[in-house]
Parts: C-alpha cells; sequence; structure tokens
C-alpha cells in the first residue's frame, strides 16, 4: 500500500503532467499547496508523456470537431427544424462531447481540449509555457482535421450549411457577440477550476472522479445560452478549424471575437479562482 501512495505522488514520469487532475492526487486529508510550475521546463521536451499528451489534445479536439459539426450540419440541412436535434440537441453533442473526452484525457492531459482552458491553466501557472503552446498547436491542429475530415465525407453540404463555422448572427453587435464569448468563457473556465481544484480533491475523494460532469454540463449550459448569439465559440481552435476548412470571407470578419473574447473570459476567470476565491496571492505572505 506505501508503494502504490508513492507512485500516486510521483507519478510514472519524471516530469508529471502538472494540469489540476494531475496534482490533485492528495493522499494525505491535510492540503498543501502544490508549487507552481515554472514557466519553462526545457526537461519536458525529453519526456515521452509531454508528446503523449499532447497526441491525447490532438486526438480529442479531433473527435470533438468531428461530432459537433455533424450534429451542427444536421440541424441546418433540415428545413423542419421540429424533426432535428433542435438547439437543445445541438448543445448537448457539445456538452456530452466535452465531458466523454474530459473524461478519457483527464489522466493524460488534463483533458483540456481548448486553447482558452490551457491559457486560464497556464495564468494559474498549473503548467509550463513549453507545454502550453504545445498544448494550444495540437489542439488546433486537431480542430482542422477535424473539420477537414467532416468536409472530405460531405463536401458539398459542408459548403452550403456553413461548415459550423462561428459567426455574429444578424440582430447582434460585435460588442455582443464579444461579451457573451467573455461570460461564457469564464463560465467554464470558472467551471474547470472548481471542479479540479486540488484542495477539494484533498478533502473530497470523489471529486476528481466527477469533474468531467459539471465541466460537461457548463459547456451544454453556455450553447444554450449564446447559440443564438455567435453559434458559441469559447474555445478558439474549435472556431479555427471550422474557419479554416470553411474558408469563406464572412467566417472570417469576427474571427478575432473568437479569440479575444475566450481568452478574456479565462483570464478573468483565472484571476478570480485564484485571488478572490483561493485568495492564493494572500497566503503566500503569511
Amino acid at each position: 500500500m506505501e508503494g502504490k501512495e508513492e507512485d500516486v505522488r510521483l507519478g510514472a514520469n519524471k516530469f508529471a503532467e502538472r494540469q489540476p487532475l494531475g496534482t490533485a492526487a492528495q493522499t494525505d486529508k491535510d492540503y498543501k499547496e502544490p508549487p507552481p510550475a515554472p514557466l519553462f521546463e526545457p526537461g519536458e521536451l525529453k519526456s515521452w508523456s509531454f508528446y503523449r499528451a499532447g497526441i491525447a489534445e490532438f486526438m480529442a479536439t479531433f473527435l470533438f470537431l468531428y461530432i459537433t459539426i455533424l450534429t451542427v450540419m444536421g440541424y441546418s440541412r433540415n428545413p423542419n427544424k421540429c424533426a432535428t436535434v433542435g438547439i437543445q440537441g445541438i448543445a448537448w453533442a457539445f456538452g456530452g462531447m466535452i465531458f466523454a473526452l474530459v473524461y478519457c484525457t483527464a489522466g493524460i492531459s488534463g483533458g483540456h481540449i481548448n486553447p482558452a482552458v490551457t491559457f486560464g491553466l497556464l495564468l494559474a501557472r498549473k503548467l509550463s509555457l513549453t507545454r502550453a503552446i504545445f498544448y494550444m498547436v495540437m489542439q488546433c491542429l486537431g480542430a482542422i482535421c477535424g473539420a477537414g475530415v467532416v468536409k472530405g465525407f460531405q463536401k458539398s453540404q459542408y459548403q452550403m450549411l456553413g461548415g459550423g463555422a462561428n459567426v455574429v448572427n444578424h440582430g447582434y453587435t460585435k460588442g455582443d457577440g464579444l461579451g457573451a464569448e467573455i461570460v461564457g468563457t469564464f463560465v467554464l473556465v470558472y467551471t474547470v477550476f472548481s471542479a479540479t481544484d486540488a484542495k477539494r480533491n484533498a478533502r473530497d475523494s470523489h471529486v476528481p472522479i466527477l469533474a468531467p460532469l459539471p465541466i460537461g454540463f457548463a459547456v451544454f449550459l453556455v450553447h444554450l445560452a449564446t447559440i443564438p448569439i455567435t453559434g458559441t465559440g469559447i474555445n478558439p481552435a474549435r472556431s479555427l478549424g471550422a474557419a479554416i476548412i470553411f474558408n469563406k470571407d464572412h467566417a472570417w470578419d469576427d474571427h478575432w471575437i473568437f479569440w479575444v473574447g475566450p481568452f478574456i473570459g479565462a483570464a478573468l476567470a483565472a484571476l478570480y479562482h485564484q485571488i478572490v476565491i483561493r485568495a492564493i496571492p494572500f497566503k503566500a505572505r503569511t
């Protein structure tokens, strides 16, 4: 039993993942704040776990785009919306896929599947800048490939039905779209921080198992609220992949919103959780 506890604390690799679910493996009820991840950790580049985590992020984002874009296209192609899954079905597809994929990849990469989530965790010093950049690149490549496979299967319909690209819908301003993306991403990233909080995991052993559920549910609820406004981005990789493969002018007109909004929302969520909820800067002074 002692040997197992040691394995949990140290991990199987020298450079263990520093995502919340990885650092959350606490065997003692007395919680100790983990040290912040170094900004640069060159040794990671020599570790297989680093590349394995990047591949996991690529595959997860690939599958995420494939399933969700097909769902959006299925909704758009039918003139009788009552015969489709509806907005609720689209929201469930996005939320359900995040739930499943976070569950599958949390122990490998932390289950980010979203550059905004990665950015928020970077600001909170949960992972190194090296790992964060690598994750974002792999997430974007996975999203491009996922959307590309959908277009490869249904080229004419993909172009005709909009390819799942995010745009600010008619009747809303760019400011409306930006605000929706900021608040929606705040909800998601704040939920990620709360659901994977290492302190809560130390106190409540069931939290790591349940973590994907509130994260997926947050994605579902945000989609219900913001699909009519922007189609719901809250994930720059998802927006980039669809825009690159669809590649029409109107898909690029407002594309900056789907990067600026999520990154601002993620930064606000990281600051709120670390400074207000956890009061980490104040603890460091005492």
